[in-house]
């Protein structure tokens, strides 16, 4: 326990279901070698539209990672989120028994919860009219399902909260759990976020001239904007006192995190609300910009959000900005799981000791300034202590997490 009398929260468990490979090994493995997940899309059939990739899991079984989850009622990004809190609940150590009578809840962000189930619900209303529906179905819309589906699946008897403020909604989900289990109210939080690849999603972005037509930029002078992606990240936090007591890996310590919510424009990132996001982040983790080492950026890969994001970082840092990378340049933006992908990145780097890469960046756009490390190419070799990991979100909901190497 801290002198604040608040208890310090450390990750002790990573759980990945991404294009770039299921579980947290084989997702950074990926990262650190800058390959890239991105591929035809499968899913739903692309006829008119002129950007057809996205970063799809298609190698994804449930069933071969999912033993209580009725797979027949949940649909796909439930699935994910089950399946990626419990990748990460093993990778923890924790027994199952153990976990499920521990005082232990799920917290999961999404943007748009089971749209796939939405696509199929419409389609059937085209067809057969209102009556025609799908029940069934129906009952497997719901977007709180998400963060049910991990308690369901692990057994847990703790709350089960989804958030749904969209691509930075995973880092609200690891605020709420830091601070649920900090204050006492629990000992054990799956917290992260799920989204899947959808129709809807990728014609709205399409429309908004939002796709690029290869590979996500980022950063780069001639970057062409997101790819739409897909996938579950989840990251198990306990107090320090039980990671030690179970003689647990310990990835990080999460130090605190900031929220604004500036809501100037329904899709424009605000400079100021961001950097104000960035401070309340700092004050929350006791943290002077100097001892910052690295930050994971939200980093989409369209101009607004490069050019904005990248001035927010320079209005705090000053003269001294530290290495800034974006991790969609690989796996794509998986909107409400992004931040959460985000986190267990700096986690790892934080562990193994590396700097996530831009991979896809070529030559970095003068106009974001001078001396813009953005580490392109592959990882490189770094001893990070603090880090900070963006996600931001329609509407202006600005979400920040500082996470530490624990000591």
């Amino acid at each position: 326990m801290s002198e604040s009398g608040l208890r310090r929260v450390v990750v002790t468990g990573l759980g990945a279901v991404s294009s770039l490979g299921i579980g947290a090994g084989a997702f950074t493995a990926a990262v650190r070698a800058g390959r890239s997940g991105i591929s035809e899309i499968q899913s739903f059939d692309t006829e008119g539209f002129e950007h057809t990739q996205a970063g799809e899991v298609h190698d994804f079984r449930p069933q071969d990672h999912l033993d209580r989850l009725p797979l027949a009622e949940w649909g796909r990004s439930s699935q994910f989120a089950a399946a990626a809190a419990k990748l990460a609940a093993q990778d923890a150590g924790w027994d199952p028994e153990a976990l499920s009578a521990a005082r232990a809840g799920s917290a999961m962000g999404t943007t748009n919860g089971e749209a796939r189930v939405f696509q199929e619900l419409t389609e059937q209303w085209l067809e057969r009219g209102p009556d025609g529906i799908d029940g069934d179905l129906a009952a497997q819309a719901s977007a709180d399902r998400i963060a049910a589906a991990v308690n369901t699946e692990l057994r847990l008897r703790g709350e089960a909260q989804t958030f749904g403020t969209a691509c930075s909604a995973s880092n609200y989900a690891i605020g709420y759990g830091f601070d649920v289990i900090r204050s006492g109210a629990a000992d054990v939080m799956l917290v992260g976020g799920a989204d899947a690849v959808n129709r809807a999603t990728h014609a709205g972005f399409h429309r908004l001239g939002a796709i690029a037509p290869d590979l996500c930029r980022p950063f780069d002078e001639h970057r062409g904007g997101i790819m739409t992606a897909e996938g579950g990240a989840a990251l198990l936090l306990e107090s320090w006192e039980s990671a030690r007591s179970r003689g647990a890996r310990m990835y990080a310590e999460v130090l605190g995190y900031g929220i604004t919510c500036d809501a100037k424009h329904p899709t424009q990132p605000d400079r100021g609300g961001i950097a104000e996001c960035i401070r309340r982040a700092h004050r929350s983790a006791g943290v002077k910009p100097d001892e910052v080492d690295y930050v994971c950026a939200h980093g989409t890969g369209t101009a607004a959000n490069d050019s904005t994001e990248v001035a927010a970082v320079r209005e705090v840092f000053g003269e001294r900005v530290p290495a800034i990378s974006s991790i969609k340049s690989m796996l794509g933006h998986t909107m409400g799981a992004a931040s959460g992908f985000g986190a267990l990145a700096c986690c790892m780097a934080l562990y193994e000791g590396f700097l996530p890469p831009t991979a896809t960046v070529r030559e970095v756009d003068p106009a974001l300034g001078p001396d813009l490390d953005c580490v392109p190419g592959t990882a490189r070799a770094a001893r990070p202590k603090i880090v900070e990991n963006h996600g931001f979100a329609f509407g202006g909901n600005n979400a920040i997490v500082m996470l530490g190497r624990p000591e």
